[in-house]
């Protein structure tokens, strides 16, 4: 849908937030512990992380708060993206398949798990995120097997995303087309402005239900002005977006490079940590565990994240498929830039850059699609050359 942009006030998440509550909802979003930022629930009259930006790198990450005295002290998402997802929320790394109980008089009866007490409401989502909300609602119900705890945690879920106007140095939205800003898929989106003559949100409502929750604040309609300063950061921040990847390009060098020197060059450096994964938005593998109580009439199946890194992931009758670390690797790009297409029709990667700053020894997946696509192309111009048919030596 479409709607006027308001202009929201420097206090606008807290407003936001309380509406929600008072409406029922169970809000999530940003806070900061011990210097930390995590996802969690967030408690009516909390006030939310303020004057906080962080700083990535290759195998490193941290929030520093912004200098006293400036716009940036008062911030209020000055930092992009934490080790938190959404995912932890929609698909958490564990959950209830079902229970089962054995009993004399009813026999077998199974218990599935509890439906969630209230829906959930997601505050601040970056688009990179937002994206992978998509990306993985995709995967979980778009298929013939459709997740139904997924779909009972993200039917009902109020979406506010939250525009980047100065990605970080990881950051590769705009290569993936997921950013910096989003025009949809959200209920409600805000776009900070800070200067030192004003601080506030330009917001908008991406649905019927966002309208009407825009439209209880107290805000006024955004001038031109402020319009067109939101316009113009979206456009400065893709300028200068810290990272590039030519997913066209390595989506082509993946699927034709199962024997790259590059694996071996990475398994060298990869741990199989499974770092990347835990981190990443869209990953969805899991893998599932059964318990029983000790009279053996209680039995519950839980399901558990799980990573293609490790060994016993890929295990079939007789050992793992992919034994090596270059296998595992290989696995991981190639689903995330190239398969993940065959499968879902689009890529498995968002460009948010977790991957890059939680990998303890600094693997860059831009860098190291690029060197898939060099590699490929190189090898693409070596052509097997027959010579003429020899005649065979009579004896």
């Amino acid at each position: 849908m479409t709607a006027d942009a308001i202009w929201l006030g420097a206090d606008a998440p807290e407003a936001l937030a309380a509406a929600l509550i008072e409406r029922g909802y169970r809000v999530v979003g940003p806070r900061v512990e011990e210097e930390d930022l995590v996802l969690s629930d967030l408690a009516p009259g909390e006030t939310l992380p303020r004057g906080w930006a962080d700083e990535a790198a290759p195998g490193r990450y941290r929030l520093v708060p912004g200098p006293d005295g400036t716009p940036a002290a008062a911030e209020r998402f000055g930092f992009r993206v934490g080790a938190h997802s959404w995912k932890r929320f929609l698909h958490p790394p564990e959950a209830l398949v079902f229970r089962a109980r054995r009993d004399r008089v009813e026999g077998l009866t199974l218990q599935p798990p509890p439906a969630p007490e209230r829906p959930l409401a997601l505050l601040g989502v970056r688009p990179c995120d937002l994206a992978a909300i998509g990306v993985q609602t995709h995967v979980l119900t778009g298929g013939p097997h459709v997740d139904p705890g997924y779909v009972a945690r993200r039917d009902g879920a109020f979406l506010v995303a939250v525009e980047c106007t100065h990605p970080g140095a990881t950051c590769f939205c705009a290569s993936m087309g997921t950013g910096p800003g989003v025009e949809s898929g959200f209920d409600v989106v805000l776009t900070e402005l800070l200067d030192d003559a004003h601080h506030g949100f330009v917001a908008r409502a991406g649905s019927d239900r966002g309208a009407e929750l825009l439209a209880s604040l107290d805000g006024r309609e955004a001038t031109s002005a402020e319009q067109a300063e939101r316009a113009a950061a979206i456009e400065a921040a893709e300028r200068s977006m810290g990272r590039t990847l030519d997913l066209d390009a390595a989506r082509q060098a993946l699927a034709q490079g199962a024997e790259l020197r590059l694996w071996e060059d990475v398994a060298e450096r990869c741990l199989a940590c499974a770092n990347c994964t835990l981190v990443c938005p869209t990953c969805f593998c899991t893998t599932v565990e059964d318990t029983t109580d000790l009279e053996g009439r209680v039995a519950e199946r839980h399901r558990r994240w799980d990573s293609c890194f490790g060994i016993e992931f890929s295990y079939l009758h007789g050992g793992s498929v992919r034994q090596s670390v270059a296998a595992r690797y290989r696995q991981w790009l190639t689903h995330k830039l190239s398969t993940w297409f065959d499968q879902f029709g689009e890529a498995g990667c968002v460009g948010c850059g977790r991957c890059i700053a939680w990998c303890p020894v600094g693997i860059d997946i831009t860098e190291e699609a690029a060197v898939a696509i060099t590699q490929q192309r190189e090898a693409a111009k070596v052509r097997p050359h027959r010579g003429p048919a020899g005649r065979g030596r009579r004896r």
